[in-house]
């Protein structure tokens, strides 16, 4: 808005004229500072909504897609080793006799895990040891079960007989302390059947993989 500056060079003006234009400067200053004062509340007000704005798109971009897509795909993947193991049970009379066809089994599971051949021998003696253990207490005409669940470099071997008065092996003896030799880990117990079960885990040496 343009106003009209009146400079007054000598000699004397109108009062009368004189003080309309003076009121009509003043209003033009008032216009002008108004103008000018709704301006700088407009530049003010969008320099505030930008960050505001900027702030929620933040919140509504980032965290929602923080929250829909990593979250919900970590809570799809599947964590830890879910590779399932092979299970092979055997089933034969609780009859020294049948011993043979149990150790033979044992040497070749415990070979498709490249077990080396001291490794192979000692899990079948110490298979035919835990055998040995049980078949004293089998209830005649039962079965003895052994389970071989293979594993990635470890097999573990779990015999059982059914008896009557079940009882764990003696842990104190030369047999137990052989047994823990050949085997690694041994653990026996008696279930709520009278089954006694005796318990041996293999690994093989690892070292020569690297």
């Amino acid at each position: 808005m343009g106003c009209a500056h009146i400079t007054q060079r000598g000699g004397s003006t109108n009062p009368r004229t004189g003080g309309r234009f003076q009121a009509e400067h003043r209003a033009c200053e008032r216009a002008q500072r108004r103008v000018v004062t709704e301006r700088t509340a407009a530049r003010l007000g969008a320099a505030s909504a930008s960050p505001a704005a900027a702030g929620g798109a933040a919140a509504d971009t980032p965290t929602g897609a923080a929250a829909d897509t990593p979250a919900g795909a970590a809570a799809d993947t599947p964590t830890g080793d879910q590779t399932p193991k092979d299970i092979v049970t055997v089933r034969m009379p609780a009859e020294s006799a049948y011993l043979s066809v149990l150790r033979t089994a044992t040497a070749g599971l415990a070979a498709r895990l490249d077990f080396t051949l001291d490794e192979i021998e000692d899990l079948r003696i110490a298979v035919d040891e835990a055998c040995a253990m049980l078949l004293p207490q089998a209830l005649p005409g039962t079965n003895l079960e052994c389970s071989f669940e293979l594993g990635g470099y470890a097999m573990s071997v779990a015999v059982a007989v059914q008896a009557e008065n079940a009882r764990p092996p003696s842990r104190d003896t030369f047999a137990w302390t052989v047994l823990n030799a050949l085997a690694g880990e041994v653990d026996a117990y008696v279930g709520a059947d009278e089954k006694v079960t005796i318990i041996l885990q293999k690994s093989r040496d690892t070292s020569r993989d690297r």
